[in-house]
C-alpha cells in the first residue's frame, strides 16, 4: 500500500489508504470534495518542456527549455518541487549552461499551506530568468484555482480579486523594476472522469486600481482603455534606461490531473499594449518622445 501526502485547506493529512483511481470516482464523490487538489508523493519526479515566442518592436525571439526535478519535504513537513533547468535553446541554437549557473534550483509547490515565492534568480542564467517567472505564473494560476471550492463541475466560474497587489519579475541587475497586477477570472471548462483531467481557462484582467510602482508622472497616462497595470524599467547602460508602461491581459488554458492535481499542460497568450521611452536619468524625467507597440508572448508547457 502506498502512502500519499495530501494538503487540504491549511492542514496536511497523511492518508493510509490509496487515493481512488479516477475511474472509481463518481460525479457524487467529485461534488463532495475539493475537485482540484495537488496530492504529492515524496520522491515524485516532475518534468516540463517549455516553448515560447516573444514579439516586440525589435523583432521575434523563440526559445525552448526543460525544467525537471523531484518532490521533497521541508522542515515543516510540507512538500515542494525542486527544479533545475538543464537545457535551453534560444532562436534555434542550444545554449550551454555555465558551471556558475548549474546549481540554480527553482522551488515551486501547489500545496495550499505553502505560498508561492518569487524565485531567487541571483544564480540563474540571465536568459532563464523570464522562463522561471513564467513557470511560476502557471503554478500560481493552478494554485489559485485549487483554492476555489466552487470549481467542481463543468461550467463553474469564479472571479479572484487581487485587490491591486503586484507580481514582480525584477532581477535587480538588468530589470530594475518589473511589476504587473491582474485579477483572475477562472472557468472550469471540462471535467473528464474517463480521462482523469480537468480543463481550465484563467483570464488575467486589469484590476480597478492596480498598485504597480510608477516612478515617473508620465507613466500615469493610460496606454489603452483599461488602467495601466504593467511597468518595466531596464538598465541599458551607465546612464541609459528603457522605461515602459502598459496595459496587460493574458489568457491561460491548462489541463490538470484529477488523480493527483499535477499540471499536465498549459499555454498562455499574453499581450501588453506598451508605451516606451528611453531615458538618461534614473528618475525617468529626461526621456525621448517614446513609441507605442504591442508586446506579445505565447508560452506553453507540457510534460
Amino acid at each position: 500500500m502506498k502512502t500519499i501526502t495530501a494538503c487540504c485547506g491549511l492542514l496536511a493529512f497523511i492518508l493510509t489508504v490509496p487515493w481512488p483511481s479516477v475511474s472509481a470516482l463518481t460525479r457524487e464523490q467529485v461534488g463532495m470534495q475539493n475537485l482540484l487538489t495537488r496530492w504529492y508523493e515524496l520522491g515524485e519526479r516532475v518534468s516540463y518542456r517549455m516553448t515560447a515566442t516573444t514579439k516586440d518592436r525589435t523583432g521575434t525571439a523563440t526559445y525552448a527549455a526543460t525544467a525537471k526535478g523531484v518532490v521533497k519535504r521541508d522542515d515543516m513537513g510540507r512538500l515542494f518541487e525542486e527544479l533545475e533547468w538543464p537545457e535551453l535553446v534560444w532562436n534555434g541554437t542550444p545554449v550551454q549552461i555555465p558551471p556558475a549557473n548549474q546549481q540554480f534550483r527553482q522551488i515551486l509547490s501547489l500545496s495550499p499551506d505553502r505560498m508561492l515565492a518569487a524565485p531567487d534568480v541571483s544564480r540563474a542564467l540571465p536568459r532563464l530568468v523570464a522562463l522561471t517567472f513564467d513557470l511560476r505564473s502557471f503554478y500560481a494560476d493552478a494554485w489559485a484555482a485549487m483554492q476555489q471550492p466552487t470549481l467542481r463541475f463543468t461550467g463553474n466560474h469564479t472571479v479572484v480579486l487581487n485587490h491591486g497587489d503586484t507580481n514582480s519579475w525584477a532581477d535587480g541587475a538588468r530589470v530594475i523594476l518589473g511589476e504587473d497586477s491582474t485579477d483572475l477570472e477562472i472557468t472550469l471548462d471540462d471535467v473528464n472522469l474517463n480521462e482523469g483531467t480537468a480543463t481550465l481557462t484563467v483570464l488575467h484582467v486589469p484590476p480597478a486600481q492596480p498598485k504597480i510602482t510608477l516612478p515617473a508622472e508620465w507613466m500615469r497616462t493610460r496606454v489603452a482603455d483599461a488602467p495601466n497595470n504593467w511597468v518595466q524599467v531596464v538598465r541599458a547602460g551607465a546612464r541609459q534606461f528603457v522605461a515602459s508602461i502598459g496595459a496587460e491581459t493574458s489568457k491561460v488554458e491548462m489541463q490538470l490531473s484529477l488523480t493527483n492535481g499535477k499540471i499536465f499542460s498549459a499555454r498562455m497568450e499574453n499581450p501588453v499594449e506598451v508605451f516606451e521611452r528611453e531615458c538618461t536619468d534614473e528618475a525617468l524625467t529626461m526621456c525621448g518622445e517614446g513609441t507605442r507597440y504591442q508586446l506579445l508572448r505565447q508560452i506553453a508547457i507540457s510534460e
